[in-house]
């Protein structure tokens, strides 16, 4: 992955809200309690449904940290006073959250602008989250956007973590998430890079407590000279956690895609199962992908495995298709989209499920070519196919 030359970009200031009128990322059938970021600053849902009644805040760092000192306090986060951009959200103990959170990111250029964002998440005993963040241009400027964010499950909790991210070719978005696993908690996240000039991803999940589960689940597509990076570091340091893998990828063109992932079992992690898989299509001679999967153990008594491959679509099933009348174009799509599908399948939101297997559709669509519309809300029609994709399992 190229360095970028970041002295042309200036640095984000607050825009106006007028300025983001009209834009939306709506998922037929599915309510949420919507929440605002336009180029890194939190804004104040006007109209919003945001109205839970159960002790959860939702505001920006900077009133986080002078209202709400006292619970960023019991966290011990390092650098605080750097956090100024971004968003603070904390679900208090025994909280049932009604509709899954939606966070909008939007950026908004007129100029080459660098945002820089800081987020924290504190998820509390025994609470419940359903988290979706959509990353979104809504024009053709460059931009780069260096996001932080810090969740915390409490003893016992649980969140469901949507990651959507769908920018421009001009853009870049680097993005770093970090898990913290208390005892008993239950952490599931979905990572779909749909579109973008230059993305890389870290999530750092760090287990401590016992009993705990993360299942992680990744999904990029990329075409023309568009790049991905996905770094994932799992830390097992508490005895009787479960970790899951499966990235899985497609690229097109001169796209090129790097996969690090790490898993480390530390000396007292006993009893740990983790598992870490990374499987890739290359539909050209030129598209490009480096997978690095890592297992560190330091005991014994463990059950892990990892793997990786890179490969062209199956030549055999394409001839068998073909053989059956199937259109070789609409062959390409149904294993492109069966290959997609094994990530899509374990959403648990169906709505949000129905709307992820049509985005991936528009995507796949001529391989990878994508439209200059957002295709989180485009209505352009979509070209029929001889079969219905969305019937694969």
């Amino acid at each position: 992955m190229n360095g970028l030359n970041m002295n042309s970009f200036k640095k984000a200031t607050r825009p106006k809200e007028e300025d983001f009128a009209g834009f939306s990322c709506n998922i037929p059938q599915l309510i949420t309690h919507r929440i605002n970021q336009f180029n890194g600053f939190f804004f104040e849902n006007k109209d919003s449904n945001l109205k839970i009644n159960n002790g959860t805040i939702v505001c920006s760092m900077e009133t986080a940290k002078q209202k709400y000192s006292s619970i960023l306090a019991k966290k011990n986060i390092k650098d605080l006073s750097s956090y100024e951009e971004g968003l603070f959200i904390y679900v208090p103990k025994d909280a049932q959250i009604d509709l899954p959170l939606q966070i909008l990111d939007i950026i908004k250029a007129e100029d080459s602008i660098l945002i820089n964002s800081k987020s924290i998440i504190i998820i509390g005993e025994n609470s419940k989250l359903k988290l979706i963040c959509c990353d979104d241009t809504v024009n053709n400027k460059s931009s780069i956007s260096e996001n932080s964010l810090q969740i915390f499950l409490e003893d016992n909790s649980s969140l469901e973590y949507y990651k959507m991210e769908n920018i421009n070719n001009s853009s870049s978005i680097f993005t770093e998430t970090d898990f913290i696993l208390a005892s008993n908690a239950s952490l599931t996240t979905f990572w779909l890079s749909i579109n973008g000039g230059n993305i890389r991803n870290k999530l750092n999940v760090s287990f401590e407590g016992e009993h705990s589960k993360a299942e992680l689940y990744g999904l990029y597509l990329a075409d023309r000279d568009q790049k991905v990076l996905n770094e994932i570091s799992v830390k097992h340091n508490k005895p009787n956690c479960i970790s899951t893998q499966l990235y899985k990828g497609i690229l097109d063109d001169s796209a090129e895609a790097e996969f690090k992932g790490h898993i480390n079992v530390g000396k007292n992690a006993y009893l740990t199962e983790a598992t870490q898989n990374n499987r890739n299509i290359l539909l050209t001679d030129k598209a490009r992908v480096n997978t690095q999967p890592f297992l560190e153990i330091y005991n014994d008594d463990v059950k892990c495995s990892h793997g990786a491959t890179i490969g062209q679509l199956d030549q055999s099933a394409m001839f068998y298709m073909r053989s059956r009348g199937i259109t070789e174009r609409s062959a390409k799509m149904l294993l492109m989209y069966a290959f997609c599908n094994e990530v899509l399948s374990k959403a648990s939101l169906q709505e949000l499920k129905d709307k992820l297997q049509d985005i991936i559709k528009r995507r796949l669509h001529g391989e990878l070519s994508s439209c200059e519309n957002c295709v989180l809300v485009c209505n352009n029609p979509c070209e029929s196919m001889d079969v219905d994709i969305t019937k694969i399992n």
